[in-house]
C-alpha cells in the first residue's frame, strides 16, 4: 500500500461526544485509530478543535455568545494548553509524540515565504515520526488575519501539505439529499464528483451547540481541497473505526472527488490566497480560460477592489462565478485603464508594459472548466 498524508479534522462536538466537556475517553479512541493508520504506513495530521470549550472547562464557565473578543481569546490561551495537555496523555499511552502547531490564516495566505515556512514546519514534524496538532491562533488572531473556522483552516493545511486525503469529523454523516432534520426522506449522498451550485444548496449551514461551522464551511472546504489535488470525506465522528476505514479508502460518510490529480505548489498557494480583489470577464474571456489560455485585458468588463501588481485576484464570469484565480500583472488602477483594450494599447494607455496579459495562465488557477 502507498503511503498517503491524511489531514483530519476534528469538530467540537466530535471531541466533546455531545457533551459540554471534552471527553478523554472520545480522544483515545482517536488516538487508537491514528496510530493503526500510521502503523499501516501513513502520515497523519490532527486539525483540533475545542480550545475554547476546554477553556470553559478548565475555568468553570458557561458560553456566553456575547462575550468580547479578548474574554475569547483568553479562554482560547487557557484551553488550548488544557487541550494538548489531554492529547499528550492519550498519545503517550502508544508512545506517539504529538507537536502543537497554531496558525493564523496571515501564516498561509500573507506571502509564499510564510507559506512556504508553515509547510517546512509540518513536514519536519511529519518526518521525525511526530503527530501535528494543529489549531487556529485564537488568542492572537484578529479578525482580518482570521480563518474562522477550523474546516477552512484544515482544508488550507492539507492545501500546504499537498496531502491525499482531508477527513472532516464532526456530528454529521456526510451530504444529505435534503436536510434529515426537517425531511425523513432525505438520503446520504455517498459521493460528490463535482461541487456545484445544487450541492452547495444542500448545504445549510446548520450550526450545532457547541462548534462554530455548519454544512456551508465544510463544503467550502471541500471545494478548495479537492481544487488543489486533495479528496475529501466528509463523516461522523463517532462512527466506528471512521479514521481507519477512511484512510483504507471504505465508503464511509460522503466523499468527494479530487478534481486534480496533481496542482504545483505555486498554484496551491494562490488557491490558498484571500484575494484582493476581483475582475469580471465576458463570455469570450471565460472560453480563452477554460482552453488554458491567459486572462487578456480585452475580455475583461470591470475591475473590482484596490490590489497592487502581484495580488491575488478572484476572476468571475459574466454570472458572477469564479472561474479563476491568479497573480494580476497590473495594479487595480491601471487595471481599470487597460479593461477592455487590445494588448498592442497597454503602453500608449498607461506609459509602459509589463505584459500584454492581466493574468498569465502560468500564474492561475481554473475552478471551473
Amino acid at each position: 500500500m502507498s503511503t498517503k498524508r491524511l489531514v483530519i479534522k476534528l469538530g467540537t462536538s466530535t471531541l466533546t461526544a455531545d457533551t459540554p466537556r471534552i471527553s478523554r475517553r472520545r480522544m483515545l479512541e482517536i488516538a487508537r485509530q491514528v496510530v493503526l493508520v500510521r502503523e499501516a504506513g501513513h502520515e497523519v495530521v490532527l486539525v483540533s478543535s475545542g480550545a475554547m470549550q476546554a477553556g470553559r472547562e478548565r475555568m468553570g464557565v458557561q458560553k456566553d455568545p456575547r462575550a468580547p473578543l479578548p474574554v475569547k481569546q483568553m479562554l482560547a490561551a487557557v484551553g488550548q494548553t488544557h487541550l494538548m495537555r489531554a492529547w499528550e496523555q492519550v498519545f503517550e499511552l502508544f508512545d506517539v509524540y504529538v507537536g502543537q502547531i497554531l496558525l493564523t490564516r496571515a501564516d498561509l495566505n500573507d506571502d509564499r515565504r510564510r507559506y512556504l515556512n508553515a509547510r517546512d514546519a509540518l513536514t519536519a514534524t511529519l518526518a521525525h515520526g511526530i503527530v501535528p496538532i494543529v489549531n487556529e491562533n485564537d488568542a492572537v488572531a484578529t479578525e482580518e488575519i482570521r480563518v474562522g473556522d477550523n474546516d477552512n483552516l484544515s482544508a488550507l493545511v492539507a492545501n500546504v501539505l499537498d496531502a491525499d486525503l482531508l477527513l472532516i469529523l464532526s456530528d454529521i454523516d456526510g451530504l444529505f439529499t435534503a436536510d434529515p432534520r426537517r425531511d425523513p426522506h432525505a438520503t446520504l449522498i455517498d459521493e460528490v464528483p463535482l461541487i456545484d451550485d445544487d450541492v452547495r444548496e444542500r448545504a445549510t449551514g446548520s450550526r450545532t451547540a457547541l462548534g462554530v461551522g455548519g454544512m456551508n464551511t465544510k463544503i467550502q472546504a471541500a471545494e478548495l481541497a479537492t481544487h488543489s489535488g486533495v479528496t475529501v470525506v466528509i463523516a461522523n465522528g463517532a462512527r466506528p473505526n471512521v479514521i481507519v476505514d477512511a484512510a483504507a479508502g471504505a465508503s464511509v460518510g460522503t466523499r468527494f472527488l479530487a478534481q486534480a490529480r496533481s496542482v504545483e505548489g505555486r498554484k496551491r498557494w494562490i488557491l490558498s490566497e484571500r484575494a484582493a480583489g476581483s475582475v469580471h470577464i465576458d463570455a469570450g474571456a471565460a472560453r480563452a480560460l477554460r482552453q488554458g489560455k491567459s486572462l487578456l485585458p480585452v475580455g475583461v468588463r470591470e475591475v473590482v477592489g484596490d490590489f497592487e501588481r502581484g495580488g491575488i485576484v478572484d476572476v468571475l464570469d459574466e454570472s458572477g462565478r469564479t472561474l479563476a484565480r491568479g497573480i494580476a500583472r497590473y495594479g487595480a488602477a491601471d487595471a481599470r485603464k487597460i479593461a477592455g483594450r487590445q494588448s498592442d494599447q497597454i503602453e500608449s494607455i498607461l506609459g509602459y508594459d509589463f505584459a500584454p496579459m492581466l493574468v498569465h495562465a502560468d500564474d492561475m488557477v481554473v475552478l471551473d472548466r
